[in-house]
């Protein structure tokens, strides 16, 4: 019941994190817990109530951030309101553009105010985002459009895990990194091959695909 206990945990985490020489932490998570059948996020998330969330999330990153540590809000737009893990399957989120404004993009803004550094993009397919039910991961619609230019985001763009169910089952390792490029990305987290991610960048880099 106390926000300054959050802040007081981000910079016990980062320090704990620099004595082992770690400069980025994947957290807090700013999901909002408004979907009881949420198989992953529930108890990673600070609530059901996007105020509380915000709140704490901004605690916590200012606690890690007062260090010199990188923190990580995720996973954006918003992993909260679906019954679905995206470690195995692509979850898709039918809630309308104006219900995710009130409430999963909420945190997200709050943060981007409060000069978090870096936010992990959600495989998550959004399509009142997103017509073309692209995952958030390779839409550049979500990660350029909205979260770069839209909310004014001017720190780095990571992938949730690019080896996650919700990608490597659909797409292949080589195509969908450089589709997490094209939409925005600045990081790649954990590719299945990362030999054959770089190898795919550098062909895609050399005919032309990406500048």
């Amino acid at each position: 019941g106390n926000p300054s206990n959050a802040y007081l945990q981000g910079e016990i985490t980062a320090k704990e994190a620099k004595s082992l020489g770690v400069h980025m932490a994947f957290a807090p998570v700013l999901d909002i817990n408004n979907n009881p059948s949420n198989p992953i996020i529930n108890l990673r998330s600070y609530g059901d109530n996007p105020q509380i969330v915000s709140e704490y999330g901004i605690n916590f990153l200012k606690g890690i951030q007062s260090q010199g540590v990188f923190a990580c809000g995720k996973h954006f737009p918003g992993h909260g309101d679906t019954d679905t893990d995206s470690h195995s399957t692509l979850p898709v989120i039918n809630a309308t553009k104006e219900a995710l404004n009130e409430n999963e993009i909420y945190p997200f803004k709050a943060a981007i105010q409060d000069s978090i550094r870096m936010i992990m993009i959600g495989h998550l397919v959004v399509p009142s985002l997103d017509a073309s039910y692209k995952p958030a991961t390779h839409s550049h619609i979500i990660t350029t459009d909205l979260l770069r230019n839209k909310l004014g985001f001017k720190g780095v763009i990571i992938t949730d895990g690019m080896e996650m169910g919700a990608l490597s089952k659909n797409i292949s390792n080589e195509e969908s990194a450089i589709r997490a490029i094209e939409a925005g990305a600045d990081i790649l987290l954990l590719p299945i091959d990362v030999h054959n991610a770089i190898k795919s960048i550098k062909n895609a880099v050399e005919e032309g695909r990406l500048s």
